[in-house]
């Protein structure tokens, strides 16, 4: 049992016995009032998001996970295939189970899956990836001492916001947890 202000975002919790992922998390201490935290909870079976208050000194059982390290192979509509780097086991894992986590796997890319109860409930992504410019607009001439940042487009679909230096081709280590840019890698 945890403190309900220990809750973190992609934590695993079980709820009126049910399992939960928590996708959202806020510390809330409105007023004359105690402090609480709200959350919005993934519910692993049916997939359905509900909004839970906790009072700040609710006590919430965390569900034991396992982790295992799998390599991402492919996708094939709406399913991600992974296989386990000791025992070479294939699994797929439904987009659902996956969230904003699917638009960082790229072929061979080695993670941590999760598993209660020898179900796999989600992913830990590296704390960054690497990911190549597709598109972006050339630099300007003599612009280097502006502190603007322009879009660029990602392999992966994904637009983030790069310095004026970042071309076409380059690679950039995106951050994970936010899909900010950190630097160019």
């Amino acid at each position: 049992m945890i403190s309900a202000t220990q809750l973190r975002r992609g934590m695993t919790i079980k709820l009126n016995g049910e399992l939960y992922k928590v996708f959202d998390f806020q510390h809330v201490t409105p007023g004359n009032w105690r402090g609480m935290v709200q959350t919005k909870l993934k519910n692993l079976k049916s997939g359905s998001i509900i909004e839970h208050r906790f009072r700040s000194e609710d006590k919430v059982e965390r569900a034991t996970t396992e982790q295992a390290e799998m390599e991402f192979l492919y996708q094939s509509g709406q399913e991600y295939y992974f296989m386990n780097t000791e025992s070479y086991e294939q699994i797929h894992i439904p987009r659902e189970l996956l969230g904003d986590s699917a638009r960082f796997l790229r072929a061979n890319m080695v993670i941590q899956v999760e598993y209660v109860e020898g179900e796999p409930v989600g992913i830990q992504l590296p704390a960054s990836v690497e990911l190549k410019v597709v598109q972006t607009e050339p630099a300007l001439r003599g612009a280097t001492v502006s502190n603007v940042n322009k879009p660029a487009t990602l392999e992966n679909g994904m637009t983030v916001q790069v310095p004026p230096f970042i071309n076409v081709g380059d690679v950039v280590r995106v951050d994970t947890t936010g899909g900010k840019y950190l630097e160019r890698a």
